[in-house]
């Protein structure tokens, strides 16, 4: 069973997600889509073995809630 988004897609699994983490593990991102600060905090989620999204990250570029 893969431990990654990556090494899953490598195997041809296309549909794998991570099992979910507890809140320490995955904190939110109040980095703007797209951004170099958003990628990093995806690469490094993607490194780690994590989910890549965090139903609490920052979604579009006028949102203005602090994380």
């Amino acid at each position: 069973m893969p431990r990654s988004v990556l090494e899953a897609i490598r195997c041809g699994d296309y549909f794998f997600e991570p099992l979910a983490q507890p809140a320490e593990e995955l904190k939110a991102t109040a980095a703007l889509p797209g951004s170099r600060e958003k990628l990093e905090v995806l690469a490094d989620r993607a490194r780690k073995g994590l989910p890549l999204w965090h139903p609490e990250d920052r979604r579009c570029y006028d949102e203005s809630q602090e994380l």
